[in-house]
């Protein structure tokens, strides 16, 4: 019984009690807050009556007897955070009036949103205590089941919705009526905001007139978002220019393509890295020609069950049909088509989508646009001459292209004199569209929190500067590197690289000039390098060397072991490397550092793993210099045995420029330790030029490790020590060796000699 107490009480009585975290697995979700008896009768309370739950918010749940001490509250993680409570927080608790609920109103992610049904969201929350801004699962209350609670039918309906994620799924409590806690009860009006309810059918949009935007969102019931003009699509116009094309000529002009020979069809898959604004060119091509738009979102379908994905995609597909049937001109968007249909293993749903898709484009009226990031990870029946003919790649935005992106985005917000977009745009490399939207947005988090608040005495309008976006590229990580290990430059440049004049330098004409001024290489007529392998003997700064490369170049920079592309599966090492190559492209200007280089290319032939090495090999060559050259990405390979890498891979065109990391000598050694001992307090009798004379044979690391160990020596001898001594210094030597082995520094100069730069 729910809310049965009020009457009892003139003023309400509370308990302060210890909140704990329910570990039963029974109570998990469903809002049930476990008391002691006494407290419950304390409270004059029956088991299931409504309490209230004061913490940092107050929340609802149903009181139920535990065996814990009459001192806590034991919730379950979702009342707990209901409350802004953590485990071993003090919350107020006090009987709660409860209404039975006229309308509850809820949000949640757009899989639910596609999946579920408001009826099924209703069935799942009968007999629930809810408050607005509640987080709610879709568990049913069947610890003690409500009147008119179906709970074997309520898990039956979500679980085949939203397959096995619906255990886990939340909802939010947007608004409820009437106000305050509320009961769920069969009759209750339940919904989605924005969208369909109980008992209410879909809200059909009107036909607008040619030329303006129509959209039918099939998955999602939130209200469509803006569709810009194709004009304003900066970067992407003349692409939608062309769609445009295509679907005039399919919708309007049908019969001229029969008397030519044709067909009135029309399926389009559109390419292009994530966030670059494939679905918002579809939108925008499809409002400039007056045709309503129904989306399929195919990542949200293909995490159903295999039946219910089925089902959705009849449902969609039929709709559009329907729709163009009616005389209303259509466009089928399918984003992310890869998650429907992939390339490796489709799954029996596939065909299903493929016959649902052929059938679409064979309808007159309907027009197919399939979006996708991944183009070699679709199924290739989908390029069938009868389902999509035609593509359509959207590339990475240019310079330039940033620059005017930021400038649109930036039209409406108060800049500051002297912000400089241009030089934003310079620092914000393989950044879309979608990115400079987050810059925009950390930004004015940046000026919101700088600007003093209201009535502390401050004046001025709020501004976003400079130094704002700057810092708002630095914090934002671009969607072409959300999946890749990058290179951490921790803000090293190669000014601070000691020494090495001639090896910075080769590295900056080979690396950093064909990504910063490829107009003076096509000036003279040559090919920039493709690529550079770095060797030298271990320990002596290669890595160190690429970081601060990275870090003068601003640089997107794809970082991995050559070990870790291999797999045991046939083909996996080759698609990892296909894989690695693409997101540099998409994040392009790009450098891929392939760091011990000889275990992913050895000389072919000479290995016992069934040929995966010479598989491996040929995939990394065909990407350096194949049919589809990479442009704006550099190889830079780092390895302490140049002599096993295939030779192939080492001719010009490919890891061309080689560049030898030889062993400090005293005056780099000095520079390392000045280096390395910035932060370490030295005594007067540490002389670090001496120091470095003697070191002779010891590596960049050998240098560093030998002040580390001094300065353990001084913690050893005193946890109150403030400075390192020259006896620390004499200990630390004899403690580490050094670790250059001569025979392998005269083949590394032999190799060098042989091979120059």
């Amino acid at each position: 019984m729910v809310g049965g107490t009020d009457s009892v009480w003139g003023v309400a009585p509370s308990i302060t009690l210890v909140a704990r975290l329910a570990a039963s697995a029974a109570d998990a979700r469903r809002g049930v807050i476990r008391l002691h008896p006494e407290v419950i009768d304390a409270l004059g309370l029956r088991s299931w009556d409504a309490v209230t739950l004061t913490g940092a918010r107050v929340t609802t749940g149903l009181v139920a007897p535990s065996d814990g001490p009459p001192g806590q509250a034991t919730l379950d993680d979702v009342t707990l955070s209901n409350a802004g409570l953590t485990d071993g927080a003090a919350v107020v608790v006090a009987p709660a009036r409860v209404e039975p609920a006229r309308r509850v109103l809820l949000t949640g992610s757009r899989l639910a949103r596609a999946a579920l049904t408001p009826e099924t969201v209703r069935l799942a929350l009968v007999g629930k205590v809810v408050t607005g801004g509640d987080a709610v699962s879709l568990l049913p209350q069947d610890v003690e089941p409500a009147p008119g609670l179906d709970a074997p039918a309520a898990r039956q309906r979500v679980a085949g919705a939203l397959g096995s994620a619906w255990t886990t799924e939340l909802l939010t409590v947007a608004a409820v009526e009437p106000a305050g806690a509320v009961a769920v009860r069969p009759s209750t009006v339940v919904g989605w905001e924005g969208g369909v309810t109980t008992g209410a059918p879909p809200v059909e949009a009107p036909v607008p007139a040619p030329g303006m935007a129509r959209s039918a969102p099939v998955v999602a019931d939130a209200p469509a978002e803006p569709t810009l003009p194709v004009d304003d699509l900066v970067g992407n116009t003349e692409a939608a220019r062309r769609l445009v094309e295509w679907l005039e000529l399919t919708l309007d002009r049908p019969e001229l393509l029969t008397r030519l020979g044709g067909t009135a069809r029309l399926g389009v898959l559109v390419v292009g890295p994530e966030g670059v604004g494939k679905l918002t060119l579809a939108r925008s091509t499809a409002a400039a020609v007056g045709a309503t738009t129904v989306e399929l979102a195919a990542p949200s379908v293909a995490a159903l069950e295999a039946g219910t994905a089925s089902q959705r995609v009849r449902e969609v597909v039929g709709g559009a049909r329907a729709s163009a049937a009616a005389g209303t001109r259509t466009v089928l968007v399918v984003t992310d088509v890869e998650a429907l249909l992939p390339a490796a293993s489709p799954p029996p749903l596939a065909t299903v989508v493929l016959d649902a898709l052929r059938a679409a484009v064979a309808t007159p009226g309907l027009v197919l646009v399939a979006t996708t990031a991944a183009p070699e990870s679709v199924d290739p029946r989908l390029r069938a001459p009868d389902l999509v003919d035609r593509e359509l790649g959207l590339a990475l935005p240019d310079l330039r292209t940033r620059a005017e992106l930021l400038r649109r985005l930036l039209a409406t917000v108060p800049l500051a004199d002297g912000a400089d977009l241009k030089a934003v745009a310079e620092r914000a490399p393989g950044f879309v569209a979608a990115d400079l939207v987050a810059v925009r947005r950390e930004a004015a988090v940046q000026a919101a929190l700088r600007h003093p608040a209201r009535g502390s005495g401050g004046d001025g309008e709020p501004q976003i500067g400079q130094q704002d976006l700057l810092d708002a590229v630095g914090s934002v990580r671009p969607i072409s590197m959300s999946s890749s290990d990058t290179l951490q430059t921790g803000g090293v440049t190669l000014d601070q690289v000691g020494d090495m004049a001639e090896v910075k330098q080769a590295l900056t004409e080979s690396v950093l000039w064909p990504l910063q001024y490829p107009d003076s290489f096509a000036r003279l007529g040559v090919a920039a390098p493709r690529g550079v392998l770095v060797y030298g003997p271990p320990g002596c700064g290669k890595t160190f060397l690429l970081r601060a490369l990275a870090g003068t170049g601003q640089l997107n920079v794809f970082s991995v072991k050559g070990a870790e592309l291999l797999d045991k599966y046939v083909g996996e090492s080759e698609r990892a490397v296909r894989e690695l190559f693409r997101k540099a492209a998409d994040a392009a200007p790009a450098l891929v550092f392939l760091d011990e280089v000889d275990a992913l290319a050895p000389r072919r032939g000479q290995s016992s793993d069934s040929g995966v090495a010479d598989r491996v090999v040929a995939a990394l060559l065909t990407e350096l210099d194949g049919a589809e050259p990479r442009r704006d990405v550099i190889v830079v390979g780092a390895t302490n045995r140049p002599e096993l890498i295939d030779s192939a891979l080492l001719r010009p065109g490919r890891l061309e420029r080689l560049v030898y990391v030889p062993p400090p000598d005293a005056a780099a050694r000095a520079e390392i330790l000045r280096a390395a001992s910035r932060h370490t307090p030295l005594a007067a009798d540490v002389d670090l030029d001496a120091l470095a004379a003697e070191l002779e044979g010891y590596s960049a690391a050998d240098c560093t490790a030998v002040l580390r160990e001094a300065a353990l020596t001084a913690m050893r001898e005193s946890l109150e020590a403030s400075e390192v001594t020259g006896a620390h210094i004499a200990a630390a030597r004899s403690a580490v060796p050094a670790s250059l082995d001569p025979v392998q520094l005269a083949e590394l100069q032999a190799y060098a000699d042989r091979r120059p730069a």
